[in-house]
């Protein structure tokens, strides 16, 4: 069946090549990218949405709390049994897929994150959608690319294309989706390079404004204009959702690493992570699923609205009972996300984080208003606190800025926006160089950087340099065995290894060139004698960058590569290193550059 759809669509590409120059075809593949990530969002709205409607449909009962237990025992029933227990997910897939991947996504993401996020989020987890609808955009790029045949460079093109898609379809936010993009996906980009995003990005929201209900749409009418003389307290609001934001990312970090490390089966890790999750919700109920209701709530100036029947907090007056409230979900809203995705769902942080932030915002400026000496917009906080807190989650500045600006149909909140997003990311940056779902990845090596050197070594893997044409010596051969290889062959370097065939050292050209025609030592000198120790050896799971860190520290030319059995598998030289780096420097060139030759 999947021959029989594929080899129709590689015959048109194959055609299609031939009418079309380069630039001509990846437009072409960029719209394909951007309808299918764009129509995907949309469905995976569209079910969620349904979903919710269907768990919610008695707001006055208590019913709706059985259902995320449901939802996460039924998502790791559905990892474990179709997908075999293996499912990387968020944006850290994509990357390392990009880094260390040749940019080739699995086709089984085209639907594993739509299947697996519908149940999670849509029974009531308290995570987002974005970062599987991201993961499945990227995926479906990877796809497109993968059956039209294009290179490396394209196929992470049409990977960032089908993200872009997936956030512009979302969010009905095309700028957004493109920055996004840019930014979270591809560290380097060449200006040719925004013309695909940009049609990508527009036919999946073309998919959300023809298919979407206003009723499903995440967007807002700004109700009091921007004041520049709330610059202050914009300013310390930024100052504390950097604060916040490092507090969001620890205390994640904390508890799904805690849960993870339990030492008990997926199913009934499951099972308590939905009844935590029960106990949170019965004491501060907006926690409930991505929780966007309550943030139009907030946004939109009727705060009132949101449903506050927790016991915790009866001895308050309403007004106050709503503020506690609120300053209780900023705190634990990581804790309920870090509980759904770490006991086996899956969701990302994206929408936490634009919930805490929103959260944030009516708190710190109900606050002051109840001092008596302010008169703060609180819809306006809280739509700022939701960048402020998404820049210094996701540590993407500009993408928390145009994404608030374009659901609120406009740019009046711009000013405020860039100052509390800029303080947030400096503040995050200064405890974490890296974004939580990054900071393993890179601690590996395996994510892009700034550094375009770093980012082309991150490009090439081991097995593309290692030179398996090599000679294996015994300890207890002899010279005259050395001789006669040289003879038979033009290798220049050889591996030596013990009687269970463990590497012991190597023998260069150059070190046994006075021995040569030493016709009476052929017998008696052994290979022990003549080799030399390596204190450095290349690992089989070693990166690029760990491969030239090690050549640059001993000042050797070429390393051997050994499996965990001391084996020897090969020899890695930094001339085959430059020779794959100078390849991957030539696919890093402008769409233009062959419709103008």
């Amino acid at each position: 069946m999947k021959k029989f759809l594929t080899e129709p669509y590689q015959h048109v590409i194959k055609y299609l090549r031939i009418r079309f120059n380069r630039i001509q075809l990846m437009m072409l593949l960029a719209a394909i990218t951007g309808l299918v990530s764009g129509l995907v969002a949309v469905l995976l709205k569209i079910i969620v949405h349904r979903f919710q409607a269907f768990v919610l449909r008695d707001p006055e009962s208590y019913q709706f709390l059985i259902y995320p237990v449901v939802g996460l025992l039924t998502t790791v029933v559905v990892i474990q049994r179709l997908f075999k227990g293996k499912l990387e997910k968020g944006i850290a897939m994509v990357l390392r897929a990009i880094a260390r991947k040749s940019s080739i996504i699995p086709s089984q993401n085209n639907y594993s994150h739509v299947l697996t996020s519908s149940l999670t989020v849509g029974l009531g987890g308290s995570a987002g959608l974005e970062s599987p609808i991201v993961a499945t955009g990227a995926s479906w790029g990877s796809t497109v690319g993968r059956l039209s045949g294009v290179n490396y460079q394209e196929r992470t093109l049409l990977i960032a294309c089908g993200a872009a898609a997936g956030i512009a379809s979302i969010f009905n936010a095309p700028i957004t989706g493109i920055i996004f993009a840019i930014e979270v996906l591809m560290a380097e980009t060449i200006v040719s390079y925004f013309i695909p995003l940009v049609v990508s990005a527009v036919v999946g929201v073309l998919c959300s404004k023809i298919i979407l209900g206003e009723d499903v749409m995440f967007n807002f009418i700004l109700g009091t204009d921007f004041n520049f003389r709330n610059i202050p307290w914009y300013s310390l609001l930024g100052i504390l959702s950097g604060f916040v934001a490092v507090y969001y990312a620890r205390v994640f970090k904390k508890v799904e690493l805690g849960i993870k490390d339990w030492k008990s089966n997926v199913y009934l890790k499951a099972i308590i992570g939905g009844v935590i999750l029960i106990g949170l919700y019965v004491f501060l109920p907006p926690l409930f699923g991505e929780g966007y209701d309550t943030v139009r709530f907030l946004a939109n100036g009727t705060p009132e609205h949101i449903q506050n029947r927790t016991g915790l907090l009866k001895s308050f007056d309403a007004e106050w009972r709503l503020l506690l409230l609120a300053g209780f979900i900023v705190l634990f809203k990581p804790v309920a996300a870090a509980i759904t995705i770490g006991s086996g769902g899956n969701g990302g942080n994206f929408a936490p984080s634009l919930f805490t932030g929103a959260y944030l915002g009516f708190f710190f400026s109900r606050i002051l208003n109840k001092t008596g000496w302010f008169s703060l917009p609180e819809s306006n906080f809280a739509l700022v606190g939701m960048a402020g807190i998404l820049s210094g989650v996701m540590y993407a500045p500009l993408t928390a800025i145009f994404l608030i600006a374009e659901i609120t149909n406009g740019y009046w909140l711009i000013i405020p926006l860039m100052v509390v997003s800029i303080f947030s990311y400096f503040i995050v940056k200064h405890f974490e160089p890296h974004s939580m779902e990054l900071k393993k990845l890179a601690s590996e090596g395996e994510v892009f950087t700034q550094n375009k050197d770093s980012n082309i070594l991150s490009a090439i893997t081991l097995d593309q340099v290692i030179d398996k044409n090599f000679i294996v010596l015994m300890t207890n051969q002899h010279l005259g065995d050395l001789v006669e290889k040289m003879r038979t062959g033009s290798i220049t370097i050889f591996a030596v290894v013990d009687q269970k065939e463990r590497f012991e050292g190597l023998i260069t050209m150059d070190e046994v060139r006075q021995y040569l025609f030493r016709e009476d030592l052929y017998k008696s000198m052994t290979i022990k004698q003549l080799m030399k120790k390596s204190d450095t050896v290349i690992h089989s799971q070693d990166s690029i960058r760990m491969v030239m860190q090690k050549m640059d520290r001993t000042g050797k030319w070429f390393l051997p590569v050994v499996d965990t059995e001391l084996t020897v598998i090969g020899f890695v030289s930094k001339s085959r290193i430059f020779e794959q780096y100078r390849e991957v420097m030539t696919q890093q060139q402008d769409l233009f550059e062959e419709t103008a030759k």
